[in-house]
This record gives C-alpha cells, structure tokens and sequence, in this order.
C-alpha cells in the first residue's frame, strides 16, 4: 500500500521532467499574464521607468500615430517585464491573440523600442536554470528556438556566456 500511495507523486514528478517544453510555455504564459495586467496598473505603481521613457520618445512626436505609441509603450512592457527577444515581441505585437497591431506599428514599436537583448536573452536563460535546471546547451537551443524564445545566435552565445556571473 505505501508505494501506490508514492506512485501518484513520483508520476506528476516524471511528468514535468518529461514534459520540460510544456511547462516552460505554462511558465511563459503565466509570466505573459502578470506582464500584462502589470503593463495595465493605471495607479502607476506597476509601470517601469523604461516604458514611461519611451513613451515620452514617442509623445516628443506629433506625427507619430496613436497606435505606433500603443505598439511601443507594449514593447517596452514585454522587453522589460518579460524579457522577450526582438523578435518575439514583433510576434507578440502582430499577433491576433496579442497586440493587433498593424505590422508597421510593430516595426515602428521595435525600431524605437529601448531595450537591451542581451540582457533579455540571459535574464531568459537565468531563468530557465533556475527554474527547470537545463543544461547550457538546451538553455542555448530554447533561447534560439523558433517555436521558442526566438533569441539570435549571438545573444543566445552571450547569455550562455555569461550565465553564471
């Protein structure tokens, strides 16, 4: 009776071992959710001090659209809450399950963005070691993977190198 009882315990353990892709994206997406209704704390208490920078770019800027100041203030939310890749927070903005923006809106947002990749990229890596214990090597393959991170190979190698600062 005592090893049914641990069984239940030790499958849910092999499960998430087994399953490391999946419960990263569960980890992302309730990370994306905290990331967003952090980005929509209207009290000010929730916004960071990169967003309202970048805002105030755009805002310097009569000529700019109100949906390309959208786009950015969202990309200086995704880069800096949830350490997103370029790329990924292109996706993100054009995407019909996020943003809506309009592609070039997304481009605007990531041309004029303030944001450091690298540092995104090993802030993603810290992460995944923390949190799922990978190795450097499958750190390096989620952070460039397409169906991941999206992180090119050069802040992907920088964060791999700098991982145990």
């Amino acid at each position: 009776m005592k090893s049914k009882a641990a069984e239940p315990t030790k499958s849910k353990k092999n499960w998430f071992a087994r399953h490391k892709v999946l419960t990263v994206l569960g980890v992302l997406v309730v990370l994306f959710i905290l990331g967003s209704a952090a980005g929509s704390d209207k009290s000010g208490t929730g916004t960071s001090t990169k967003t309202v920078t970048t805002t105030t770019t755009a805002s310097k800027q009569p000529d700019v659209p109100a949906e390309y100041k959208s786009a950015l203030s969202q990309a200086g939310s995704y880069s800096k809450t949830i350490h997103m890749s370029k790329q990924g927070v292109y996706d993100q903005l054009v995407s019909e399950y996020g943003g809506k923006f309009s592609a070039p809106a997304a481009q605007y947002a990531i041309d004029n963005v303030k944001a450091d990749w690298n540092a995104n990229a090993l802030a993603k890596a810290k992460d995944y070691q923390k949190t799922l214990s990978l190795s450097p090597s499958a750190i390096h393959d989620q952070l460039t993977s397409a169906s991941g991170e999206k992180f090119t190979q050069a802040e992907a190698d920088y964060a791999i190198q700098h991982l145990n600062d």
